[in-house]
This record gives C-alpha cells, sequence and structure tokens, in this order.
C-alpha cells in the first residue's frame, strides 16, 4: 500500500523520505504538488497509475522502475486527485513504491470532494523530535539510555547526571523539536538565533491558515492560535472562547479549533467527567484544553524571559507550571495517549489521566521540586488505581504508591 505521512509544517518530512531513498532505492521522483500544476490538471481526467507512470517517465525523463525506484508526492494537499490515485496505486499497481505527504489538514480539508483512499493507503503521523531525538541529535545517545534504565528500575540516576539531564530539559524546553531549531542550536549553541527559525516556522503556519481556509475561518483561526498563551496563563487553563473575543463561542471558533488540531499545529486535551474504563466513553466534549504542538515555538511565542526557565532558582511563576504541562501535553500525544484531564466539582484536578490496558493511571505535572498536591490521592481512592505517577524536577523513586519521574524522563512513560 502507498504511505502517506502526516504532520504539521517542518517536522522534516520531506528530510526523512529523501533519506529513506538515499539508503534503500536507486532514484526517486521527487514530485511537489504544490508547483506540479500540469501533473494536476493531467490527473483531473486521468487515475490509471499505468497512464500516470507513463506520463511522468515521459514528462520528467525518469524511468520508474517497480521497487527500484520511489515515487514521491510531497504537499499532497495541493492536488486532492493525487491523492485519490493512491487509491488505485493500490490495487491496480502494487508494484510500484509510492508515499505521500502533506499537513493532516491538507489531507482532510477536501475528503468531501475527492474520496480519501480509506483501507489503500498506510497512513503514519510525524511530530517535533522528542526529548529523547534532542539528546540523540546532541550526541548524547548515552545519557538516553541511563535514563531509560533508571526509569525501568525506579532508581534515582547519580546526582550530577540528574543536573545534566535537566539542564538538557531546560535547553529543548527553549529550542523545542522542530528540525531546523534543532540543527541551528547544535551549530550555533545560541537560543537567540534559534528564535528567527522559529518565527519562520511560525509564519508558515500563518501563511497556511490564510492559503487551506475561507479568509473568515483564516482570521478566527489565527485568533485562536494566537490567544493560547494567554489560555495558559490563566489560573485555570481551560480553554475560554471569550479570551479570544468578547463574546465568542464555540458556534464561532469551533471549525477554527478543529482546523488547528487536524493542522497539528495544536493538541486538545479533554476533560474527563468519571475515569472509569474504558475513559474515552466518559469525555466531557464542552471543556477542554489547547496546547502548542512544540514547546519550543510556544517559549518563543509567549516571550517568556529564557533566564526564568535556565534559572536553578524556582521561581513561582504561574506560566512556566502551564508551559511544562504543555511540554508534557507534547510527550503524550507522541506516545499516541488521547489527551485527557480529569476534574472532580471544582475541588481537585489532575493534569493528565492514561489508561493503559485494564488500568487508570493519573498523571501530575510539577515545573520543579515542591511537589505537594491532594488530587493524586482523591483520584486513587476514588478509581482504584495501582499507582500514580508525579512528574518534576524531582529524582526517580518510588514511595506511597507514587511514581516519581524527572521531567526529562517523560518520553519513557
Amino acid at each position: 500500500m502507498p504511505l502517506i505521512i502526516n504532520g504539521a509544517r517542518q517536522v522534516g518530512k520531506t528530510y526523512i523520505v529523501e533519506q529513506l531513498a538515499r539508503e534503500h532505492y536507486e532514484s526517486m521522483l521527487y514530485l511537489n504538488m504544490e508547483i506540479e500544476s500540469t501533473l494536476c490538471k493531467f490527473l483531473e481526467t486521468e487515475l490509471s497509475p499505468k497512464k500516470i507512470i507513463q506520463y511522468l517517465e515521459a514528462t520528467k525523463m525518469q524511468e520508474i522502475i517497480p521497487g527500484k525506484t520511489l515515487v514521491f508526492f510531497d504537499e499532497i494537499q495541493a492536488c486532492e486527485r493525487a491523492l485519490t490515485s493512491l487509491k488505485y496505486f493500490c490495487e491496480q499497481t502494487p508494484e510500484y513504491h509510492v508515499i505521500a505527504a502533506g499537513s493532516l489538514l491538507g489531507v482532510t480539508i477536501n475528503r468531501e470532494k475527492y474520496s480519501f483512499p480509506v483501507g489503500k493507503v498506510n497512513e503514519i503521523n510525524m511530530y517535533p523530535l522528542d526529548f529523547e531525538e534532542f539528546l540523540w541529535a546532541m550526541n548524547m545517545d548515552k545519557l538516553a539510555e541511563e535514563i531509560k534504565s533508571h526509569y525501568a528500575k525506579d532508581e534515582a540516576m547519580p546526582e550530577a547526571l540528574h543536573d545534566v539531564a535537566l539542564e538538557m530539559y531546560q535547553k529543548y524546553f527553549i529550542v523545542g523539536g522542530m528540525p531546523a531549531a534543532v540543527v541551528t542550536f547544535i551549530e550555533t549553541e545560541s537560543f537567540i538565533k534559534i528564535q528567527p527559525v522559529q518565527n519562520d516556522i511560525l509564519n508558515e503556519y500563518i501563511a497556511d491558515m490564510a492559503k487551506y481556509a475561507a479568509p473568515s475561518t483564516s482570521i478566527k483561526i489565527r485568533a485562536c492560535y494566537n490567544s493560547i498563551p494567554a489560555q495558559l496563563a490563566k489560573e485555570n487553563t481551560k480553554f475560554q472562547y471569550k479570551v479570544v473575543q468578547r463574546g465568542g463561542t464555540a458556534t464561532i471558533f469551533g471549525e477554527a479549533i478543529e482546523w488547528l488540531i487536524l493542522a497539528g499545529i495544536v493538541l486538545k486535551c479533554q476533560r474527563l467527567e468519571h475515569a472509569y474504563i474504558p475513559i474515552n466513553a466518559y469525555v466531557d466534549l464542552i471543556n477542554f484544553k489547547l496546547y502548542m504542538g512544540d514547546i519550543g515555538i510556544l517559549t518563543m511565542r509567549s516571550k517568556i524571559p529564557l533566564q526564568t526557565i535556565l534559572s536553578p532558582i524556582e521561581v513561582d511563576n504561574i506560566f512556566l507550571g502551564a508551559m511544562t504541562e504543555n511540554y508534557i501535553a507534547q510527550v503524550f500525544g507522541t506516545k499516541g495517549y488521547d489527551l485527557l484531564y480529569w476534574q472532580s466539582n471544582g475541588k481537585a484536578e489532575v493534569d493528565f489521566v492514561l489508561q493503559t490496558d485494564d488500568v487508570v493511571i493519573p498523571v501530575e505535572v510539577k515545573k520543579g521540586r515542591r511537589n505537594r498536591s491532594k488530587s493524586l490521592g482523591i483520584f486513587v481512592e476514588k478509581y482504584k488505581s495501582p499507582y500514580s505517577i508525579r512528574i518534576s524536577k524531582k529524582n526517580f523513586g518510588f514511595e506511597n504508591g507514587i511514581k516519581s519521574v524527572p521531567l526529562y524522563a517523560a518520553f519513557c512513560i
């Protein structure tokens, strides 16, 4: 089956396919559907894979050999018929190796016009680098292995190593996981020089909002996206439409939020009314939180002083706490967990709730080392969780039914 790679702009989809082609194919035919206007016109009248291959060979002057040439449709959202053609590549010519890449938004937006090849393609989602991948990029593979080993044993890291890992976590908090920002940081070791790179990515998102949405919707999308730092700065980080615009409602902004989620630009964390199994059956569809898809872009966008993040002294900063939640939301989203939080009559709140097989685990997130909270205990008693997880700057450990996980080790969960 053809493969579709979904993901936000600039997460490295094109790069990774080109790398695959270099390592495993004799040749690659690269087709950027945003600029292949004549090919798009051809596809308006023809969807037979054999005729498409003949056309491509003739116009690109390149032989396409089954199994040896990788055909790569990039930015496939720009040509809906190319998306439809994947169904016929699967059914009629499975010997050809085809990959398509596009944003989640682009792949979804025109499904009502042309049929999406359901069941005829493999789909994978691609995300910014997580903290483990960031360590690999920084040539710190050994540290990543140590973190995984100590997580598995609930065994404290040597304090010096723990401090190094926390320092790397703080760097990741600023740099984030967008490949261009990571590469710039590796080359320059400068937090200042990554900000223009992050700003360029942000501008590409905004350009997409104008390009792939109606003008009236585009304005609402930008307003919702721009409101995220303000939403997270509130004591209650629940998304409120009135923060976007006075008198704002779900009717006005619902479509804009859905757009941002499908584009992979934001993450939606929904409230649980109860945490019985299966927890998805108890999702409150009205109340939710929105987080940015990359912590580095949130750090840049919010203009938080970098010394607040890098300082070894704990500062009482509500926004830094909300940003730490955003980082954990990104970790869990990348791992494929549904993002859910729990609230009980305003008396208790658990930041994230994970279901693994037949158990429900509450997760509490703290930005520093001070870790007192009654909410975990209330949740465990109510829903009989075998243990709970607390993510903070504290070292690994397990006591009183609480598994302590350092912020840098969240990717292990």
